[in-house]
Order: C-alpha cells, then sequence, then structure tokens
C-alpha cells in the first residue's frame, strides 16, 4: 500500500471514529428483519467513460546547498 492510500485510510478512520464519538447511541427497542423471497434477477449494467490522463516526465534541477562538516 502506497503512502497516499495509508493517509487517506488513517484520515478516513479518523474521521469516523470522531464522528461515531461525538455522539451517544442508546438502543429503545429492538428491530427484526422482514421475511423476503428473492428470485431472478440480474445487476445493472453501467458504462464508465473515465479521463484522459497524459502523465508526462520533466527532468528539473534542484540547486542543493553545500554543508561542509569537521571533525577532531
Amino acid at each position: 500500500m502506497n503512502r497516499s492510500a495509508k493517509f487517506a485510510l488513517g484520515s478516513s478512520l479518523l474521521a469516523l471514529m470522531l464522528g461515531v464519538g461525538g455522539c451517544t447511541i442508546e438502543k429503545e427497542e429492538s428491530g427484526q428483519l422482514p421475511d423476503v423471497d428473492v428470485q431472478g434477477g440480474n445487476m445493472p449494467e453501467y458504462d464508465v467513460k473515465d479521463a484522459d490522463v497524459d502523465v508526462g516526465i520533466k527532468e528539473r534541477s534542484v540547486p542543493l546547498p553545500n554543508v561542509d562538516v569537521d571533525t577532531e
């Protein structure tokens, strides 16, 4: 996992924890799911057109400071 993905995951988890920690939840009554009979079906199809991204490389020159180290 690269650095930006780790940062995004960590930020999302932090936001979730702050959102959940900012309120109090108490269960007032129990619930029950309805009985459902599912027969057949199909998933919808999507036609996704993404953007064209051109990635290039430019060579840059960065001036670095000269560091002198004196040892005794």
